[in-house]
Formats: structure tokens, C-alpha cells, sequence
């Protein structure tokens, strides 16, 4: 009897309070706000901050080696491809981590396929530093 009264009760408490989508120019406010926390979310990650690093030396780099504009915009863009992919790579480990956090063939495999992508990038934005720095 009590567990029937318990589900009831959660059930209209469920119902009283349902999640609302924001809507409209309110829905800005709301991306930014969600896109700031994985920010910060994110910074708590030391590759990140690694990346981050590699970023402004990148910047510094390039301007001791004179580099055109096109040169920086493009740095500037590879970086966000590999800051978005890094983001994405956490997110896969974290939901492995939640949905299975016994070690498992499947989580490995889509751990190391994040960590790939992320490696990608990484050797990408190297050649491209290379090549403005040194040609």
C-alpha cells in the first residue's frame, strides 16, 4: 500500500514540476550558459590546459617567425577544431565511465577512438607550426 501512495505521490510531483525548453531569444542565454560550464568543466582537464598552452606559445611563435594573417586565422581555427574534439573526447570518457565503469573491450575501444581523434589534431596543428615557423 505505502509503495503504491510513494509512486503516486512521485508521479505528481514529476508532473508538477516538468522540464520547460527555453525558448526563443531566452534559448541564447541558455546555450551560452550550458557552453560556458562545459568550459569549465573542461579546464579541469590538463590536456586541456596543455592545449590551451600550446595555443598562446602557437601565437608567440608565430609572431617571432612573421607569419601572415591567413597563417594565424588558420592556427586559430585548427585550435578550435581540436578544442571541440578534446571536448567530445571527454565527454565519451565521462559516459563510458558512468555507463560502464567495469573495464570493458567496447569502453576501451571508444576511449581510445576519442583519444585518436584528439591525437590527430594535435599532429595536425604540429605540422601546420612547423611549416609557418621553419618555411
Amino acid at each position: 500500500m505505502s509503495d503504491r501512495i510513494t509512486r503516486e505521490a512521485g508521479q505528481r510531483h514529476a508532473s508538477a514540476n516538468p522540464i520547460r525548453k527555453v525558448t526563443g531569444f531566452a534559448h541564447v542565454f541558455a546555450a551560452s550558459r550550458y557552453s560556458l560550464q562545459g568550459f569549465r568543466r573542461l579546464i579541469g582537464e590538463s590536456a586541456f590546459r596543455h592545449e590551451l598552452i600550446a595555443f598562446a606559445a602557437g601565437f608567440a611563435l608565430f609572431a617571432i617567425a612573421g607569419a601572415a594573417l591567413w597563417e594565424y586565422l588558420a592556427f586559430l581555427l585548427l585550435m578550435l577544431v581540436l578544442f571541440a574534439v578534446e571536448a567530445l573526447n571527454t565527454a565519451i570518457e565521462e559516459l563510458v565511465d558512468r555507463i560502464s565503469p567495469e573495464i570493458s573491450t567496447v569502453g576501451r575501444n571508444a576511449k581510445d577512438l576519442g583519444s585518436f581523434a584528439v591525437f590527430c589534431l594535435l599532429v595536425a596543428n604540429g605540422l601546420f607550426a612547423g611549416y609557418v615557423v621553419f618555411f
